[in-house]
């Protein structure tokens, strides 16, 4: 198997991209996961977000993807957005492939829970009202 694609990226994600790394004739399913900046947390109206990235977040990243992809034995992508961002946009999409999809819906949901915890990218949520706050810290 490859080594999957993972990166951190301050461009768009071409979610097509992300597909084709893990695509192929013997996977009846690729599952995507597109996390999206949403327009409100936590009761308040979300504007917009910023996200930073520590030097070496895309280590971790490929850390993450080259684990899933070991323990699971499919194929596994993950590209990350970093900078400003506002709702409506796309931060991350991480895909799987499996010849089945329930291996992939199961796997895709590991892949982002262990993006989500264990990769350096933290979030600043800026609200409608002007201020904003640092998610996670």
């Amino acid at each position: 198997m490859n080594e999957p694609l993972a990166q951190i990226s301050k461009d768009r994600i071409d979610i097509d991209i992300v597909e084709a790394a893990v695509a192929g004739p013997e996977h009846g399913a690729v599952v995507l996961f597109s996390g999206v900046v949403r327009n409100h947390d936590g009761g308040h109206a979300v504007s917009a977000l910023e996200y930073q990235a520590h030097p070496d977040a895309e280590k971790f990243l490929r850390t993450c993807c080259a684990e899933v992809a070991a323990q699971s034995g499919l194929p596994v992508a993950a590209v990350h957005r970093v900078g400003d961002l506002v709702v409506g946009d796309i931060a991350l999409v991480a895909a799987v492939a499996s010849p089945h999809r329930a291996e992939a819906f199961a796997t895709c949901a590991t892949l982002v829970e262990r993006i989500k915890s264990e990769v350096p990218i933290w979030k600043r949520q800026h609200f409608a009202t002007g201020t904003s706050e640092w998610v996670g810290l």
